[in-house]
């Protein structure tokens, strides 16, 4: 799988008292950190979007207790803190015919990002460098 690909995980978190701490023990136990999180809600449950150090561990453990989670393949823009640094990389993907399906900001000690769900990650990649903009490495999470 091209570097520039990352694994996202999707975990179902039930909307009650609670349920967020618990997934976040199950992390913590086996010693996972998360870069980057997004928590969307709806009235009976939330998506507990994450990037994490290592997925396919994360997500073994999730799913052998109970918690509902999957895998989706997203990608990580590198952003300046400058206008219109979002709009470039934004611009480019809509002329390609690239749709983004969501997305949610990180900010590092070094680096801020935006991690995007789009429906052709491997055209985005490809329109993305080849315009010089910079994807975060998989590595680098």
């Amino acid at each position: 799988m091209d570097d520039n690909i990352i694994t996202q995980l999707s975990i179902f978190v039930n909307n009650e008292p609670g349920r967020l701490a618990h997934i976040a023990s199950v992390l913590r136990e086996c010693g996972i950190n998360m870069r980057a999180f997004n928590l969307a809600e709806s009235t009976e449950f939330g998506i507990l979007r994450a990037i994490v150090d290592r997925p396919d561990e994360a997500f073994e453990k999730l799913k052998s207790t109970g918690i509902i989670v999957k895998k989706t393949d997203v990608i990580g823009i590198v952003i300046q803190d400058t206008p219109g640094s979002l709009f470039q990389a934004a611009d480019i993907m809509g002329k390609a015919g690239i749709n983004i399906e969501y997305g949610y900001a990180y900010t590092g000690r070094t680096t801020a990002a935006f991690f995007i769900r789009v429906d052709d990650p491997e055209k985005a990649v490809k329109v993305l460098k080849d315009a010089g903009i910079r994807l975060i490495l998989d590595s680098e999470i």
